[in-house]
């Protein structure tokens, strides 16, 4: 099936990084293609940073970051508070960028920019609430507490498929805790970060001179630099994005000198639909957390164990909505599913598809979208695989919208189906039976970081932390405590006594 043609969209990119404020040396003569998925044609080329060039940026931060550690937190959140507004006085134009250069619908990438918006008011507020605890002390006359003090340098390496929010759940926290910011975005989606980047340097205009010249700082490029971060040890923090493979390499390289790792890595999420379930709520569920963002998600949905009892009713609705879904530009009205980000995200769901068949998997859809004169985007239908157990490729993620539907008789059997994957991000269960719904949500239920009832595993909010278990990596971002990471603890005993009592009883007497 074929689509329309779509108009290049270089001349619209180039008048949106303009109204950011973007510099066109930035962009232009540079060494990194900057591509967008949906029409596959190059936009820009970004000028990137040597390993050199990576060094010396990490050493301005790390100057940076002895000037804004002293600044009163709730100033530093002035600095997030301004941001936020610049991005919501460019929503739009951000949004937009977003949708071409990562290959979103509209609503997704001007959701994308909300969520940025969302973490940096959250992020003010947390401004002044970077509290302690104040701890009874065994010995009379004494007072233990607990301080939290800023950590240093914070490295931000980020993934395509979410290009500007999860910079924006690290950068917002990690600067209201007094840290500076080193982002290393994907190399596939350059511009976006270039955007986020001039509309920060506006906000920290208007913040004054407070604003240290080097606090955030972006290195454009590839794998290379990313490792710069990782070894460098004036970073003390790095929070990585990306699949469980790049979690291998990093997680022992932090550790091997010591440093913080917040890994957010590779999530092969599953959903319950039990008995009970409202089938008109959890078509839509499944739908948007199986289809949405072109199956790009870290949370998105793709085991779904179905009870035998209502798999006959369920599928066929669900397999009507995957053949209704319309798929093509995604910044047509009316578009559910954008391009895949490149051809080798398509040769892996074709490779996993074929895996599929070969252990008795019947699918329907997968197949491409041919567009005229766009030889390299790659449109696909999503593929919904009927599996007759948890085989294969079932087993592992593959980041396209492939879902696998499977049948189960007893809720633990599909509890343990679940949880018998390496990935623990996000889970649900679609069930109006409320003890199936704690049992779910127990320690004997879901081992995921993130556990919903009745609304699929994607689409979390900013209020809550957000990371998963086993090879997600255990990295906790965004809401909650989750700026502890960002900060490092220190507990304080004051004596007021005018004496010397020892913990435990211990006597030590000097003459």
């Amino acid at each position: 099936m074929s689509q329309p043609t779509i108009p290049s969209l270089i001349g619209e990119t180039d008048q949106i990084l303009a109204r950011l404020g973007v510099e066109k040396k930035r962009y232009q003569n540079g060494t990194l293609a900057a591509r967008s998925p949906i029409t596959g044609e190059m936009l820009a080329e970004v000028v990137e940073a040597s390993a050199a060039d990576a060094a010396d940026m990490i050493g301005r931060a790390q100057a940076a970051f002895q000037q804004w550690r002293s600044l009163p937190a709730p100033r530093r959140g002035e600095l997030v508070r301004l941001f936020g507004e610049e991005l919501r006085a460019h929503k739009d134009d951000l949004g937009r960028l977003v949708s071409i250069e990562a290959g979103k619908i509209t609503s997704e990438g001007l959701g994308e920019v909300q969520e940025m918006i969302d973490i940096c008011d959250f992020a003010v507020g947390l401004s002044r609430q970077l509290y302690g605890l104040t701890i009874a002390s065994e010995r009379p006359g004494h007072r233990m507490m607990e301080t939290w003090h800023p950590l240093g340098v914070c490295g931000v390496i980020s993934a395509f498929n979410f290009p500007v929010a999860v910079f924006s759940w690290n950068a917002a926290i990690a600067l209201v805790c007094g840290d500076s910011v080193v982002w290393k975005p994907s190399e596939k989606t350059p511009l976006t970060a270039l955007g986020v980047e001039a509309l920060y340097r506006r906000a920290a205009e208007r913040f004054g001179k407070d604003a240290p010249a080097d606090l955030l700082m972006v290195l454009q490029g590839g794998r290379e630099l990313g490792e710069v971060l990782v070894d460098d040890p004036r970073v003390p923090v790095v929070s990585a994005t990306g699949s469980t493979r790049m979690g291998r390499a990093v997680g022992p390289r932090l550790a091997k000198r010591f440093a913080r790792a917040i890994l957010e890595l590779g999530g092969n999420n599953a959903a319950i639909v039990c008995p009970s379930a409202n089938l008109d709520l959890t078509l839509r569920g499944v739908a948007f957390a199986a289809i949405g963002t072109a199956g790009q998600r870290c949370t998105t949905l793709r085991r779904l164990f179905v009870h035998d009892s209502v798999y006959d009713a369920l599928l066929p609705r669900l397999k009507a909505a995957y053949q209704s879904v319309k798929v093509g530009n995604p910044l047509e009205d009316g578009t559910l599913v954008g391009p895949l980000i490149d051809k080798a995200a398509f040769d892996n769901m074709q490779r996993a598809l074929e895996a599929a068949i070969a252990e008795g998997g019947k699918v329907t859809g997968g197949n491409r979208f041919t567009v005229p004169g766009r030889d390299e985007a790659y449109y696909v239908h999503p593929a919904l695989v009927e599996m007759p157990a948890q085989c294969g490729p079932v087993s592992e993620e593959t980041f396209a919208p492939i879902l696998y539907v499977m049948r189960y008789n007893e809720l633990s059997e599909a509890i343990a189906l679940q949880n018998d994957v390496g990935a623990g991000l996000s889970s649900s269960i679609f069930t109006n039976d409320l003890g199936e719904a704690e049992t779910f949500l127990s320690v004997a239920g879901s081992d995921c970081g993130i556990a919903n009832v009745n609304i699929g595993p994607s689409g979390a909010e900013i209020g809550g932390a957000f990371g998963g278990e086993k090879e997600t990596g255990g990295g906790r971002e965004a809401g909650s405590d989750a700026w502890k990471a960002y900060m490092r603890r220190a507990t304080n005993t004051i004596n007021y006594s005018g004496a010397l009592p020892l913990a435990q009883g211990v006597k030590f007497d000097v003459a």
